[in-house]
């Protein structure tokens, strides 16, 4: 799958209760790239129906939205689920984050469901995306065959509470344990040219461990993390952010390739260095992550990367 020229950031997806109208109605103050309205575990047994009601107005009277809307449905195989998509697809979340995504039959099954939903309300079909979690070592396993399942999908999310819960071991700030089923994940979604969200960082008083991780998992290639406080948004953020010598080197490296092809030819040095396909590459997603920051003006077309035919 190609990559996709219109670049979506998704640095920041908070967790929001959907049974806290306070929370909801901060929604569109929250400088995060999207949010999900949590319709399951952060909600009580007793509170499942209320709580879609609560989540439906607030997205029917949301029209102006400045950010992307997820919400996570209960696991499929739950009674409360076909409730949940009955009671908010009609106010047209952008989508639905599934947990327990453990094969890709399940996610296949939201698929069909979505269809139906979509033909039912004259939608475009595709108009809802799904965000599967990864969050167990079945899961993680499945992971490849999960992300190719359908082009709904805009990313895979690894959740690592669940994850270590199905490994039986404990989840630790240093994060050792998790790295093995970090790298599935990653490993399936760039495959298939989506984007890896990396799991939440729960104790949202250690800032500098935040940063150290979030660190970890842009070394390691994910795009983005998910967040229960909106107080982690800003080190996100800042950790995502290309820094100004990437963003030099990259424009460097847009003008050096432009140069070869005036040329007649295909790879070119700069300072010594030859610069081929996968380094326009590299180059061309810092500046599309740089415009989206509004570190630069420059937007890069897919003829930048592959030439003009």
């Amino acid at each position: 799958m190609a990559e996709n020229p219109a670049y979506q950031l998704r640095r920041t997806l908070l967790y929001v209760p959907g049974n806290m109208p306070s929370m909801l109605q901060n929604i569109p103050l929250f400088q995060c790239d999207g949010v999900i309205i949590d319709l399951e575990d952060a909600v009580p047994l007793s509170e499942k129906d209320a709580a879609r009601i609560l989540v439906r107005r607030f997205l029917e009277n949301y029209t102006e939205r400045n950010k992307e809307i997820l919400v996570r449905i209960n696991p499929l195989d739950t009674k409360w689920a076909l409730d949940d998509l009955k009671a908010v697809l009609p106010a047209l979340p952008d989508g639905i984050r599934l947990p327990k995504a453990d094969t890709p039959e399940i996610v296949e099954r939201l698929d069909t469901l979505l269809t139906e939903y979509e033909e039912e309300l004259g939608l475009e079909l595709g108009r809802f995306r799904i965000l599967p979690s990864i969050e167990s070592a079945q899961g993680v396993i499945n992971a490849t065959e999960i992300s190719r399942v359908t082009p709904r999908l805009i990313g895979l999310a690894f959740g690592a509470e669940d994850y270590t819960a199905s490994m039986e071991i404990e989840r630790t700030k240093s994060g050792e344990e998790l790295f093995n089923a970090r790298m599935n994940v990653l490993w399936a979604a760039k495959s298939a040219g989506i984007q890896a969200i990396d799991t939440i960082f729960s104790d949202v008083n250690d800032m500098d461990a935040l940063r150290r991780e979030t660190e970890l998992i842009k070394r390691l290639g994910y795009t983005g993390k998910c967040m229960v406080n909106p107080r982690q948004i800003d080190v996100i953020h800042d950790v995502f952010a290309p820094k100004q010598a990437e963003v030099d080197y990259a424009l460097q490296v847009i003008d050096a390739i432009k140069r070869a092809r005036e040329m007649g030819t295909g790879v070119i040095s700069l300072k010594g260095k030859m610069i081929d396909a996968p380094v326009v590459k590299r180059a061309a997603r810092v500046l599309r992550t740089a415009y989206a920051h509004g570190l630069v003006d420059v937007i890069i077309h897919e003829e930048d990367i592959h030439g003009a035919e």
